[in-house]
Parts: structure tokens; sequence; C-alpha cells
């Protein structure tokens, strides 16, 4: 799915309005997430949201986030305008991901030991999204990832699409990338400023960040 060697693809998440959305897509992002989880600070109501998530270019991956939902919510918010992909983002089992694989899927897994990674395989996921292990927490915490222990399984897991979440900023995202070596990015809280607002210059350095350094790695 990259279009050119070497490039990482970039997911912004947590997603609250249109602004930020559009200064997201203007800033370079290949995905937008958008938080249907109740727990999260940066929820959003997905049924009232989907006439302008609908809007947005339709170039851009724009995927709900969902929380141990059940079988009929996340089907609910798979039928919603504007929905193109679902992310699960919570204690989700392989079996009830299956219900989604048609259509494909991120799963989510918390990288705490090589153990909680073990059944990443088994989701049968159209990539898995790994975040940092924080008690009691699902994600958006802004906790760096431990590193070695991402890279680490990306060697060890050759076919699968990763995706690197997990404190990454604009100031550390490309030492990131080098030692992982994902697929793509995902960053909610590193591109913030305030309240969940997404920081239009912090969304351009973060992703030029990137792109210097896929034209250094190419040289």
């Amino acid at each position: 799915m990259n279009p050119t060697p070497n490039r990482i693809r970039v997911k912004i998440c947590g997603i609250t309005n249109p602004q930020d959305a559009l200064d997201a897509i203007e800033a370079g992002a290949d995905a937008l997430g958008f938080n249907g989880f109740p727990g999260s600070k940066r929820f959003l109501d997905l049924a009232t949201a989907s006439p302008w998530m609908a809007q947005l270019p339709p170039f851009v991956t724009r995927v709900a986030v969902l929380v141990n939902p059940t079988l009929a919510e996340a089907v609910a918010v798979q039928r919603l305008p504007g929905v193109d992909r679902l992310q699960f983002h919570g204690d989700e089992t392989p079996e009830f991901c299956a219900s989604f694989s048609q259509r494909g899927f991120i799963k989510a897994l918390a990288a705490k030991d090589r153990s909680a990674l073990g059944a990443a395989s088994r989701y049968g996921a159209s990539a898995i999204l790994l975040d940092a292990f924080v008690p009691g927490a699902y994600g958006g915490t802004g906790s760096l990832i431990d590193l070695e222990l991402a890279a680490a399984f990306v060697r060890e897991n050759p076919g699968l699409r990763v995706i690197l979440s997990g404190g990454l900023t604009p100031e550390n995202v490309a030492a990131a990338v080098r030692t992982v070596r994902p697929h793509a990015v995902d960053v909610a809280s590193g591109v913030e400023s305030h309240s969940c607002k997404k920081d239009r210059g912090r969304m351009r350095a973060l992703i030029a960040a990137l792109r210097e350094n896929e034209a250094l790695a190419g040289n």
C-alpha cells in the first residue's frame, strides 16, 4: 500500500472537529482517526459527526476507533457514512474481530511484553497497531511505546503491517521509525496544542520529519 519505497503512512488520531480534520489532511495525513469510545477525552459521537466526516476528501482513510463494543454497536458504526474502516482498541478477541474481516480492520495491541503480542497473527487484521502499555488505559496517553519491543515484533512478523503508536512527536518520530521500521505511524497527543486541539504546525512538523528521514534513508 505504500505508493513509494520507504514511505511511512501517517494516521492522525483523535480528530474531534472538521477544522482539525482539514488541517491534518492539508499537513499530509493519509488517514484520520475518530474516537468513538465514551471513556476517551477525545470522544466523538460518530453518528452525529458522520455527515461532516462523509464530506472529507475521499483519498483519506477515515477510521472509527472503538473500545470493547458489542457486535451490534460495531456493525452500526461500520455502516455510518464517512467510516471507511474500524479500529478495535480494547480487549476484543480474534473471534469477535473475525466478523469484520471482509472489509478489513485495524487491531490495536498494548506493547506490554512479548506474550501480550503473541496473538497478533490470529486476528486476521489489515494492520496491527502497537500502542504503549499503560495500566487501565486504552491509548491516547502520550506515553512512549517500548521501541525495542516494537522493533522486535516487526522483525519477527514480516507478514504483518504494523502501525506504530504511543508517545510519538515531531521531535522523536524520525528516530522511532528508524528503530522500528513500521508500515505507518499513529499520532494523537504528540500533535496537539491544548484540550485535544490539533496543532497545525506540529502536524506539519511531524510529517516533514518523517519525509526527511525517508529521503535520507533513500540515499
